[in-house]
């Protein structure tokens, strides 16, 4: 239960399975059990902390249950990131407000797909997504600017090849995990295009709401929040200051040209069709907002995609073309397309993944994957982007290892990220503990020495 590498993710996914969510009102018999500077500690707090670490332990399938170490560690939790955002104030660590609205929307984009609706996850916390994003806003600030100041000491650690070895040959013969199957796997991609009447038609729709703007004299905004899709809607269509990297090409390239309080032509990407206002640039970051209007899943040319990867797979299976080399050229997942389909371990960046650890989409196709070379056919699957609902894939074993016993010719990647991790731990432990000293840091109530200076949550 570590706070140094709790990051923005866990911490907003406690608040969905947060219930009731934190209360600013203290109990009666609430009182103050610590002070950093001038930041107070109630005790409502940390048991607020105790009941979302528990939830979260619940979601993940674990079982625990209450102890005073876990709440003594959630205290020590919270102290240390009150110090880490002191530290920042000291180093001047700013997090604008348009990073912390662009994460957040990222992060209610995904919320609002695993509640399966907006309206879904309005329900769950009993509020609004306005009122979501203020009650939140400032927790979810602190949270970033501690997480920033955290991974600026975390990228000076690095370990040596002896360190990893040292690290391994210390482990007890008998204690030597059994690694479970693993697998390196590869993937190309198809997003089936929208049939042409549906494209048609959402053109359409969003050319008549430009005229309706441009022409009818209809406020943006609003009709933004009425009739465009996507989660600005409710904002108005708000896009907020960011780099014109950020942007795909063909919206930012129709958004540049424009001048402040302009507005575009209806502009496609790959999320739908755009009408989009240039509200103002700073350097190369611009605000705009924006109506979209996308393509229903039910509207999509399914065979097309379908008929791609047979076409591909058939290349490398019959006629020598390089896995590697069509999925850089064609993959539509923009993740792996860049490393020839590569699949990497989301925890540890490992190329070889656990079997059992796959998501159950991948780990049906594997199953059927005999020998190492093999494709499977097409098939169809839920990819993570807010924007695709629907896409096929073909998956290529690239490697197969059996269950063993762990060793550092086979498993040095999965060694060297466990010693690393140790060595992370250990010095980001220090370097709290100085900072401690660096800081006003008093307890109001006995906190037991063997909690002070270990894991926290």
């Amino acid at each position: 239960m570590n706070t140094f590498f709790k990051g923005l993710n866990t911490f907003l996914l406690l608040l969905i399975f947060s219930a009731p969510l934190l209360s600013q009102d203290a109990q009666v018999s609430d009182r103050i059990v610590a002070i950093v500077n001038d930041r107070i500690i109630l005790k409502s707090d940390v048991d607020e902390e105790v009941q979302n670490y528990l939830r979260q332990a619940r979601v993940e399938g674990q079982t625990v249950n209450f102890s005073e170490d876990i709440w003594y560690s959630a205290l020590q939790s919270m102290v240390d990131n009150y110090v880490l955002l002191q530290k920042a104030q000291i180093d001047s660590v700013v997090v604008s407000d348009e990073q912390v609205n662009r994460m957040m929307d990222q992060r209610i984009q995904q919320l609002t797909r695993q509640a399966g609706s907006e309206q879904a996850l309005e329900n769950a916390f009993g509020q609004s997504l306005v009122e979501i994003r203020a009650e939140f806003r400032e927790q979810f600030r602190d949270q970033l600017t501690a997480q920033r100041v955290q991974q600026t000491k975390i990228q000076e650690i690095s370990i040596t090849r002896p360190e990893v070895v040292n690290f391994f040959n210390q482990i007890p013969e008998d204690q030597i995990p059994i690694i479970p199957e693993q697998v390196a796997i590869s993937q190309i991609v198809a997003i089936p295009p929208p049939l042409d009447d549906a494209r048609e038609a959402a053109f359409q729709e969003a050319l008549a709401l430009r005229d309706s703007v441009t022409t009818g004299g209809k406020n943006f905004e609003e009709m933004a929040e009425k009739y465009s899709d996507g989660p600005t809607g409710p904002r108005g269509g708000l896009l907020p200051l960011m780099p014109l990297d950020d942007l795909v090409a063909n919206y930012s390239a129709a958004a540049s040209a424009l001048e402040p309080g302009e507005i575009s032509e209806v502009v496609e990407t790959q999320f739908g069709f755009h009408v989009i206002r240039l509200n103002r640039r700073v350097g190369d970051e611009i605000e705009t907002n924006h109506i979209l209007i996308e393509i229903g899943d039910e509207s999509l040319n399914e065979e097309a995609a379908i008929n791609k990867l047979e076409a591909l797979r058939d290349s490398v299976l019959n006629h020598g073309e390089s896995f590697d080399d069509l999925a850089r050229r064609h993959s539509e997942d923009e993740q792996t397309a860049p490393l020839g389909g590569k699949i990497y371990d989301q925890q540890t960046g490992a190329r070889l993944i656990p079997l059992d650890q796959l998501d159950p989409a991948l780990y049906r196709i594997v199953l059927l994957l005999d020998e190492e070379g093999q494709i499977s056919e097409p098939k169809s699957y839920n990819p993570n982007n807010p924007n695709v609902n629907r896409a096929f894939r073909i998956v290529s074993l690239d490697r197969n290892v059996p269950e063993h016993r762990a060793n550092l010719e086979t498993d040095y990647d999965r060694i060297r990220q466990s010693a690393l991790s140790q060595k992370q731990n250990r010095i980001m432990r220090q370097w709290i503990d100085e900072l401690r000293n660096e800081v006003y840091v008093e307890f109001k109530i006995p906190v037991p020495d063997n909690v002070s200076t270990q894991a926290q949550i």
